[in-house]
C-alpha cells in the first residue's frame, strides 16, 4: 500500500487510492496509509480480545493511523466513556508499539456523558487531554481533534442551520489558545477538527494565525457515498491553496448500508449491530437504502463488493488524506483493508456520479 506523507505539500493533482494527499504538517516525518484504523466499538459491539484482534491485523497489514476518543465507545454512556482509550492504552503497552503507530482522539464538546455537560473551554480541553493522555498510557497524542463545535452547528444527518438556535459559545481564540499550550508542553503534536463547517474552518484558522499556534492539519466529517456534502461546503476552505485540511472521512460505509449484507441475499445486520437497532438512524433510512441499492449495482457491474466501491471511492478523492474503516468483525476489517487496493476507472467514477445525480445525499433528514 502507497503511504501518506505528513509534510508540507505542493497542490496535489487527483490521485488513485494508493497514492494521497499529503497534509501540512512541518517538521513532521510519520506516514500513515490511506486507511485508518477506527475504534468506536472497541468496549460496547466489541469485547476487548476482539479489538486486540482487529488492531493486531490492522497493524500487520500496514495501517499505522489509529483514531480514538474520549467518547467512545458509542452508543456512548457514562458508564462506557472513555473504555475505548483504555482498550487501545492497555494493547499499545502490551504490544510496545506506542512508536510506531500515530495516535488521535478527540475532546468531546458540551455532554451529560462527560464533565456535566461543560462546553469546550481551556479547562475542559486540558482535562480531556490529560484523561486521555492517562487512559491511553502514553505522554502524547500525534492528533487532537475538537470532537464537534462548541457553538450550534446541524449535526449528526441535520444540513438547515436555524439562527433562533444560536448561543454564545467558547471563543475561538480560548479554544485554540488552549491547544496551542498543550502543543507547546509536547503534550500534543498536531491538532484537527471534526464535524466542522466551512466558517468554523476559517475562524479555527484565523484565531490560530493570530495567536501564533500550528493551524488545524486535518478535519474528520461524515463522509461517503451517500453524503458528499464535504465537495461543495468544505473542499474549497480545505484545499491545499487555502487552509490546507485534509479530510478524515468517518462513516464511508454509511454504518453498514453501503455494504453487500442488505442486498444481493446478504445476512442483514449483524448481530452486534442489532442491540442498537435506532442508532444513527441517518444511514438505514429508506433514502439511503434506495440510493445503496443502486451504488450496490454499480459495483456489481464493476466486480467488487459495495463496500469495496464505497472506500475505494473516498480514498479516490483529491481532498482525502486517510479514510476511517470500523467493523465489529475481523472478516468485515479484512475486506475494508484490501478496498485500497482497488483503483476505480473512469466508466466506474461516472456511474457513481450518475447515481449521485439521482439520490443526492440521502443521508441528509432535513
Amino acid at each position: 500500500m502507497g503511504h501518506v506523507h505528513l509534510v508540507p505539500p505542493p497542490p496535489p493533482p487527483p490521485r488513485c487510492c494508493r497514492c494521497a494527499t499529503s497534509l501540512s504538517v512541518p517538521d513532521c516525518y510519520h506516514t500513515c496509509v490511506p486507511s485508518l484504523q477506527g475504534t468506536m466499538t472497541f468496549g460496547e459491539q466489541n469485547s476487548e480480545e476482539e479489538a486486540w484482534e482487529q488492531l493486531d491485523y490492522a497493524v500487520g497489514q500496514g495501517v499505522n493511523f489509529i483514531d480514538t476518543a474520549e467518547l467512545y465507545p458509542v452508543p456512548p454512556s457514562p458508564e462506557t466513556c472513555g473504555r475505548t482509550e483504555e482498550i487501545v492504552g492497555r494493547w499499545m503497552a502490551a504490544r510496545g508499539c506506542r512508536d510506531k503507530v500515530l495516535l488521535a482522539t478527540k475532546v468531546m464538546g458540551g455532554s451529560k456523558v462527560r464533565r456535566r455537560g461543560a462546553g469546550v473551554g481551556p479547562a475542559q480541553i486540558v482535562a480531556a487531554v490529560e484523561g486521555s493522555l492517562r487512559r491511553l498510557q502514553t505522554h502524547y497524542v500525534d492528533l487532537l481533534q475538537l470532537h464537534w463545535p462548541d457553538r450550534y452547528v446541524p449535526l449528526w444527518g441535520k444540513n438547515q442551520y436555524h439562527a433562533s438556535q444560536r448561543y454564545d459559545p467558547v471563543p475561538f481564540e480560548e479554544q485554540v489558545a488552549a491547544v496551542g499550550k498543550l502543543i507547546q508542553e509536547g503534550k500534543v503534536r498536531h491538532w484537527g477538527l471534526s464535524n466542522e463547517t466551512a466558517y468554523g474552518v476559517c475562524r479555527m484558522c484565523e484565531a490560530a494565525t493570530r495567536l501564533g499556534v500550528p493551524p488545524p492539519i486535518s478535519i474528520q466529517n461524515d463522509f461517503s457515498l451517500l453524503d458528499r456534502r464535504f465537495e461543495s461546503q468544505l473542499a474549497e476552505a480545505c484545499a491545499p491553496h487555502h487552509h490546507n485540511i485534509g479530510l478524515l472521512p468517518y462513516g464511508p460505509l454509511a454504518g453498514g448500508t453501503l455494504t453487500d449484507k442488505y442486498f444481493a441475499g446478504g445476512s442483514g445486520p449483524g448481530p452486534n449491530s442489532r442491540h442498537f437497532p435506532g442508532f444513527q438512524p441517518r444511514y438505514h433510512s429508506a433514502a439511503s437504502m434506495a440510493a445503496a441499492a443502486e451504488y450496490a449495482a454499480v459495483a456489481k457491474g464493476a466486480g467488487l463488493t459495495l463496500a469495496q466501491l464505497a472506500l475505494a471511492w473516498c480514498a479516490s478523492r483529491w481532498y482525502v488524506a486517510s479514510t476511517i474503516i470500523g467493523a465489529t468483525t475481523l472478516q468485515q476489517l479484512q475486506e475494508n483493508i484490501a478496498a485500497f487496493e482497488v483503483e476505480l476507472d473512469a466508466a466506474t467514477l461516472a456511474a457513481v456520479d450518475a447515481v449521485h445525480l439521482r439520490h443526492r445525499n440521502p443521508n441528509v433528514t432535513d
